[in-house]
């Protein structure tokens, strides 16, 4: 069973609707000839609609960065999963780590958010990583296994086929500093481990683990080239059409591995 690459864009809190139909446009004369890899950006809530029809049959899909776990109600500032659908989007990014550090999101916040994903419809990203301070103590793969447990240990096989995994080392997200390949190669193996001991070989087999954290043109091939790394959660150069696309071609040239 193989794996399709796979590069998400954050675009986090940039890009207005306007810059953000810019961009999008950009994005799709880049990418235009892109194939062997699926291709994503997560722009700003308000930005969505602008480029869900901007990339409207182009490829790209477009993803919500959080979501709210009820459907609707009085929860001012909030967006529900159903309302993302609604808009266009595809997948939805859970549990970043700026949600988590920023916003206060626990691990059952973030459980209870990736179930409203599969609720709505939506294809979550789960995003799991450790603290520098954590990886200094030695603690950095039970703190990613905790994370997975709290958000996946009672999924069944269906919903776990429609999940992807996002490795983000808090201490290398927009600091410059990056895992190195064999670092990040080391946590994704740890994860597609903990997924092979709890779930049918097709889940760990399919399932896909991008790596997140100061991912760069330069530096996305020797990341790519790591067996358990399925593709990217891009930052900042996401918000560049020529660099993102020089990652996404990094990704493309990664055989399909099962």
């Amino acid at each position: 069973m193989s794996r399709r690459a796979f590069v998400a864009g954050n675009w986090k809190m940039n890009k207005g609707p306007l810059e953000a139909d810019a961009l999008a446009m950009e994005l799709k004369r880049a990418l235009i000839d892109a194939s062997g890899v699926d291709v994503a950006v997560a722009p700003p809530f308000l930005s969505i609609p602008a480029v869900v029809a901007r990339l409207s049959h182009g490829g790209i899909a477009v993803v919500g960065q959080d979501l709210h776990p009820e459907v609707s109600g009085a929860f001012t500032g909030a967006v529900s999963g159903e309302m993302l659908k609604q808009a266009g989007c595809s997948y939805v990014l859970v549990g970043h780590s700026e949600r988590r550090s920023l916003f206060g999101d626990t691990d059952a916040v973030v459980a209870r958010k990736l179930r409203a994903a599969l609720r709505a419809g939506l294809k979550p990203i789960l995003c799991v990583g450790e603290t520098l301070a954590e990886r200094d103590a030695g603690t950095a793969i039970a703190v990613v296994q905790a994370q997975l447990s709290a958000a996946l240990g009672e999924l069944d096989r269906d919903s776990m086929m429609t999940i992807t995994i996002a490795y983000e080392p808090v201490w290398a997200i927009g600091t410059g500093r990056t895992a190195s390949p064999d670092q990040a190669q080391e946590m994704h193996a740890q994860i597609r481990g903990w997924l092979s001991a709890r779930f049918p070989r097709e889940v760990p087999a399919s399932v896909r683990i991008q790596y997140g954290g100061s991912v760069t043109a330069s530096n996305a091939s020797s990341l790519m080239s790591q067996p358990d790394i399925d593709g990217a959660l891009v930052g900042g150069a996401s918000l560049n059409a020529e660099s993102f696309r020089a990652i996404v071609e990094a990704a493309a040239s990664k055989p399909r591995l099962s």
